[in-house]
């Protein structure tokens, strides 16, 4: 058995200090399940957790770069995505642009987190066998 091969990727955790805030965040525009567990929520979301946890300092700070991405399945509703967390308020980092991997976007999760959300429908030709 090839153990460090059959070991899946289980949760991340991320730190905040305002969980529920957060936790409202993730159920309402990326479609989490939330369960309370003390201070901390656990996100549930196609198999995968997200630990929020309860911090009491400042808001954490993030390295530059960090982030983690969401793809949807067509550009339309990348535009759709964008419209809605616009009108909702969150945090806008970019508007939607194309990189040549696919058109994306980036917004601020409260907390601080950075996030990117994604299509590759219209990614350029040379991406296409990475994906």
């Amino acid at each position: 058995m090839n153990l460090h091969k059959e070991a899946k990727l289980n949760h991340l955790s991320f730190p905040t200090n305002d969980v529920a805030e957060t936790a409202a965040f993730f159920e309402k525009y990326l479609g989490c399940e939330v369960a309370a567990a003390g201070e901390h929520r656990l996100l549930k979301r196609d198999g995968f957790d997200i630990v929020l946890e309860h911090v009491s300092e400042e808001t954490p700070v993030w390295p530059k770069n960090f982030h983690f991405g969401l793809e949807v399945a067509t550009l339309k509703d990348l535009h759709t995505l964008h419209d809605e967390f616009l009108k909702g308020g969150v945090q806008m980092e970019t508007g939607v642009f194309n990189n040549t991997r696919g058109s994306r976007f980036f917004c601020r999760a409260p907390g601080g987190v950075l996030i990117e959300i994604n299509t590759r429908e219209d990614m350029q030709e040379q991406w296409r066998k990475l994906f």
